[in-house]
């Protein structure tokens, strides 16, 4: 087992202490295909029958584990000392970044709080009551059953196999834990929002004690504003005044750093200055008109299935859609790691934050309580993110199963509505695709590989105010009122035979093509029939990079290395780019 620490940056760059400590690495492990740990007590148990390194789900190669079979439950153990010194006065939050699906935590042999439900978001435990000066022993138990209904399970396969737009799966803990030591009063969370024509920002703070609280904001070291407020306890709201204008666009993160004071507690944060909005069929972005030129970020690794082998693979992944001249991604079918936040929110890349939906029950509205809550913690720990600029909970929510239950509308309008009551400064579309109930833009998905087509049914909706959609069964289902902003969140998906790619068990949208030529040809076709057309706000193409055996994207699924002339498809993508860029 590789002794290394994996993954070792801090977590979360925009709630960082100096005082924390990465857990990665190895822990003892073991696979209970039972799910009978807990009756054997293995929570006691002095040690596990494996090893493993984490943040790696067992399926991956990087873990050492390789599973690739079904876990209905996996068991993890991890020695983790403490000072005398480091305990007095102060509290331990132990954090993970997600773990899939159902989490319970123990410390030595003391459950750590309630389970956790959900398989995409960070969630935290106050172990402090359980531990003692010297050795403590952390002990993890990750249910993980996505054959059940009641599950989001996103694009992991449901059969042994991989297969079509699904493929392999992740089971337990797949992103870093760590722990922080804090101060007994401290700073629990901040919202904060940019005001871009005051040159302003407003800080809205959770307290966990009592005390004074502060906000001192920096741009490349200057210092360009503070605020402060006294005996503070619960919440705390600031409104800090720039003395310098630095706003946040694409290709220009321009990034404040701000730093959190509440009594001995200090945080290190950051914010860009940028406004969104939508005027008629536009996405507006400090003020001007934005095409979004998107691509579909799927998120899989081949050695690390949902987790990135390193940072530098995350930058490189945001640097492919950049070179391929797109200015975003819709982060597709899961909740990325706030790593790959932070750096589109330096790098000056907008994305949208999605949710791995598929696999869930929607024609059953009491799958609400496994889904809203994580979905609301996913909107909750990434809005202060500048890089993020729509929500998106649910992707083609398809009739559910063989019995084709049709979908729960009040399912889709109760989490678009909390989702806007939580954030109303961001558009929400409530499922991508189909079939909408109530939602800010319009969307749909067409794969038709004919550009004379493809460029002509859009065409119509500025001719005729209306439009058929590529999937005949949608418009029976939902219809373009006219008026709100249109969408092409999914399309492309063009296949090409290259030599370098095994296509004897691949598959791609539409038939692949043999001649470079063509694809070009078909690509331009596609998307100046989108660029082209007045009531478009943005596109999708499907997709970055292939993934197993779906071998539709722009870049290898191993390597990350382009497929194609980046320059040419750059070159197409960027028709308007000179205009509203």
């Amino acid at each position: 087992m590789n002794m290394l620490i994996p993954r070792p940056e801090h977590p979360n760059p925009q709630w960082e202490r100096k005082n924390w400590k990465c857990l990665n690495g190895t822990w003892q492990f073991e696979i209970d295909h039972g799910a009978s740990g807990q009756d054997r007590k293995l929570h006691h148990a002095e040690s596990l029958s494996s090893e493993i390194l984490v943040p790696f789900c067992p399926e991956s190669s990087l873990s050492g584990v390789n599973n690739k079979d079904f876990m209905l439950c996996v068991w993890y153990k991890k020695a983790v000392s403490f000072t005398e010194e480091e305990l007095a006065g102060n509290r331990v939050i132990l954090h993970f970044g997600a773990a899939d699906f159902e989490t319970v935590v123990w410390v030595n042999g003391h459950s750590a709080g309630l389970a956790h439900i959900g398989g995409y978001t960070s969630f935290e435990y106050d172990i402090t009551r359980h531990l003692v000066a010297g050795d403590n022993i952390i002990t993890v138990c990750c249910r993980d059953d996505l054959r059940s209904p009641r599950q989001a399970c996103g694009k992991q396969s449901g059969g042994y196999y991989s297969r079509g737009c699904h493929y392999t799966r992740t089971t337990g803990i797949w992103q870093s834990v760590w722990y922080e030591i804090v101060p007994e009063n401290y700073v629990k969370y901040a919202r904060i929002i940019p005001d871009l024509e005051n040159v302003s920002v407003m800080i809205d703070a959770e307290l966990c004690g009592k005390g004074d609280f502060s906000a001192e904001v920096f741009y490349e070291g200057k210092k360009v504003g503070e605020a402060a407020k006294v005996n503070c306890g619960v919440t705390a709201q600031l409104e800090v005044k720039l003395s310098e204008k630095h706003v946040w666009e694409l290709g220009h993160g321009r990034l404040y750093d701000l730093v959190l004071h509440f009594g001995k507690d200090e945080v290190k944060s950051y914010f860009g200055l940028r406004s969104i909005a939508m005027e008629g069929p536009k996405f507006m972005l400090n003020g001007k008109s934005v095409f979004q030129r998107l691509v579909l970020d799927q998120g899989f690794y081949h050695d690390g299935i949902c987790t990135a082998p390193s940072d530098e693979m995350l930058i490189k992944d945001i640097q492919c859609g950049l070179d391929a001249g797109f200015n975003g991604a819709r982060l597709h079918q899961k909740v990325f790691e706030p790593r790959y936040l932070y750096h589109a929110d330096r790098m000056g890349y907008m994305v949208w934050g999605e949710y791995g939906n598929w696999g869930l029950d929607h024609s059953d509205i009491a799958n609400l309580s496994t889904f809203l809550p994580d979905w609301l913690d996913s909107v909750k720990r990434d809005f202060n993110h500048p890089s993020l600029v729509g929500w998106c909970p649910f992707n083609e929510t398809w009739d559910y199963g063989a019995q084709k239950k049709r979908q729960d509308d009040r399912f889709l309008r109760i989490v678009y509505e909390e989702t806007k009551r939580y954030d109303p400064t961001r558009p929400c579309i409530d499922t991508s695709g189909n079939y909408h109930v109530v939602t800010d833009i319009f969307d749909v998905h067409d794969y038709d590989q004919n550009p004379e087509t493809f460029r002509a049914r859009y065409n119509e909706a500025v001719e005729n105010g209306t439009f058929t959609e590529f999937n005949g069964n949608c418009r029976k289902r939902q219809k373009w009122d006219g008026k709100q902003p249109l969408f092409l969140s999914e399309y492309g998906g063009i296949g090409c035979k290259l030599p370098s790619e095994d296509r004897s068990v691949s598959w791609s949208y539409g038939n692949a093509t043999t001649s470079l030529e063509e694809f070009y040809k078909r690509y331009e076709g596609l998307t100046h029939a989108l660029l082209d057309n007045p009531l478009m706000m943005g596109f999708c193409y499907t997709q970055l990079t292939d993934v197993e055996q779906e071998q539709n994207g722009l870049f290898l699924y191993e390597t990350r290395e382009p497929k194609f002339d980046m320059a040419i498809i750059s070159r197409i993508n960027k028709k308007k780019a000179a205009i509203e860029d």
